[in-house]
């Protein structure tokens, strides 16, 4: 047995113990209230106040950590500007602030990410850190000029964030046993597939830290690096340098690899690549944008790459979603009827959601000052995870179309993302209304 294979099987039953007991990351961090930041504003406003845009500035990115916000919005508008925050996939409307301090809160951006400060008509974009606590909170800064002025989005990355295990992610036991099956194998590609913010990246970054031994050399190239693993070799895409996902898996090859992570499969250059490199006894973690595992497949082969290296390389595809979950502390349950749901749902969603069932218990959001009045908390992923058997590689080979590599995939036991959120919505993990938002609208 291949080495890597062995020390991953060894540690197996102690990490899966682990994650039993262990609760997802969370910070304890309590930023400003709403009302204090009102009052930084009003304060801004007075001229004799220059320092309180300052302060403005830093309290409205802890204000924005505490309520585990992924995004800041800095927007202008004609005659103000506003703030708006992205929690749980969604965007919220916070503060709306005069547009002169919008235009020093812009500048204040530009001096602490070392953009240039009298550039305003073209794109920039910029890193820096602020601590929440005890914890360093790594920001990712993007300025566009609009008609109304230049806007800001401010991408909070928490080194706490990447730190799930696949369970915690929400996996199901019997996705989570084919997953790990694929991750004991030597060689071979796993991908993550789906929209964007899907959390594709994140599902990657778990199976990393499984990966991530020092008898092994792990190496990445990504666009751009979100998190930074010890012991991983993270490389950025630099277009500048001509450094893209292609010429950086080419160079990478030669760096002596076992484990390599491409940030996207995007191009048939990149494809056959990281195809030829999972051929050759490299385990190959990537993303892909489809909208199920099936679609996989013949995405590859649109890509140009041979159905038989397709066939020979694929481990596993896990297509995955995000919907929100219920807050625990407002949530409240009621009955739904099929009847009900027959005016809201498609007939494949109701019959996986109801079975024979005339009703069925669900969740029902109803909202309170812990979740920010919109009833949910966090969020959990909807999985599909496709693993390539025998059966699946003679299908690959014929050219089989999606919809019968998905059918044969069910038929060995395969759950679709459709019966994973039946499962999570009958659990009461998550909301009816959640899954017609993520997968129907």
């Amino acid at each position: 047995m291949p080495l890597l294979s062995r020390k991953i099987k060894q540690q197996e039953p102690s990490q899966k113990q682990a994650e039993q007991k262990s609760k997802s990351p969370a910070s304890t961090f309590k930023g400003p209230e709403k009302t204090a930041i009102e009052k930084l504003i009003a304060l801004a406003q007075k001229k004799h106040a220059e320092d309180a845009v300052v302060d403005l500035f830093k309290a409205l990115a802890q204000y924005a950590f505490s309520l585990r916000a992924s995004d800041i919005h800095l927007e202008p508008w004609e005659e103000h500007a506003k703030v708006r925050l992205r929690i749980d996939g969604i965007l919220h409307d916070d503060f709306e602030i005069p547009i002169d301090i919008h235009i020093q809160l812009m500048a204040r951006l530009k001096i602490l990410t070392a953009m240039r400060t009298d550039e305003h008509h073209a794109p920039q974009d910029g890193r820096f850190k602020f601590d929440a606590g005890e914890e360093s909170v790594d920001v990712r800064a993007s300025v566009i000029p609009t008609t109304l002025g230049e806007k800001a989005v401010l991408r909070l990355l928490s080194s706490q964030s990447h730190k799930l295990t696949l369970e915690q992610l929400g996996l199901s036991e019997g996705d989570l046993a084919r997953v790990w099956r694929a991750i004991k194998k030597p060689w071979g590609m796993i991908l993550a597939t789906g929209p964007t913010g899907s959390g594709k990246t994140t599902t990657i970054y778990a199976i990393l830290e499984i990966l991530n031994k020092r008898e092994v050399n792990i190496s990445t190239i990504e666009d751009p690096v979100e998190f930074e693993i010890d012991g991983v070799n993270q490389s950025q895409v630099d277009r500048v340098a001509k450094l893209t996902f292609a010429t950086g898996l080419r160079s990478l090859l030669r760096q002596d690899p076992d484990v390599l992570m491409v940030g996207e499969i995007r191009d048939q250059e990149t494809a056959k690549i990281a195809v030829n490199a999972a051929m050759t006894g490299h385990t190959l973690l990537s993303t892909l944008h489809t909208n199920d595992s099936a679609t996989t497949i013949p995405r590859l082969i649109d890509m140009g790459v041979e159905t038989f290296l397709v066939a020979s390389t694929l481990n596993v595809a896990i297509a995955q979603r995000l919907v929100r979950r219920v807050c625990p502390d407002c949530m409240s349950s009621k009955t739904l009827s099929k009847k009900e749901a027959e005016k809201i749902l498609y007939p494949t969603a109701l019959a996986t959601l109801f079975g024979k069932n005339a009703s069925i218990q669900v969740a029902e959001a109803k909202g309170c000052a812990k979740c920010k009045e919109t009833g949910y908390r966090g969020r959990v992923g909807l999985y599909e995870v496709l693993e390539n058997t025998e059966a699946i590689q003679k299908l690959i080979i014929n050219r089989a179309s999606s919809s019968d590599i998905k059918d044969a995939a069910r038929a060995e036991g395969m759950t679709t993302i459709e019966t994973d959120a039946a499962r999570k919505i009958t659990a009461q993990e998550t909301t009816l209304d959640e899954f017609i938002r993520v997968m129907q609208e």
